[in-house]
């Protein structure tokens, strides 16, 4: 019953805990493997974490745009099939 629009800032408020809590971890596990690793882990740990925080800032700044950009202002059938809920 919501519009395109509505739906989509719906999905983001919700993704954004698991999204959260999975960056987070992986930014903690990063910052461990560096403090107690050795000089190939600790490069590990860093390119880890710079890959993490890359990934976090990818996922809620640019796709949040990118899927704003190319959704659709009308519910027309082709709305429908790339946005998950099929053409009847």
């Amino acid at each position: 019953g919501k519009s395109m629009r509505d739906a989509l800032e719906a999905g983001f408020v919700r993704a954004w805990t698991s999204i959260r809590d999975s960056h987070l971890a992986a930014i903690i596990v990063s910052v461990i493997l560096f403090w107690f690793g050795t000089s190939t882990v600790k490069g590990f740990a860093f390119t880890f974490f710079l890959g993490a925080v890359v990934s976090l800032f990818s996922a809620q700044i640019i796709t949040r745009a990118f899927i704003r950009a190319i959704a659709p202002k009308t519910s027309g059938k082709l709305a429908r099939l790339l946005f998950g809920s099929g053409i009847n």
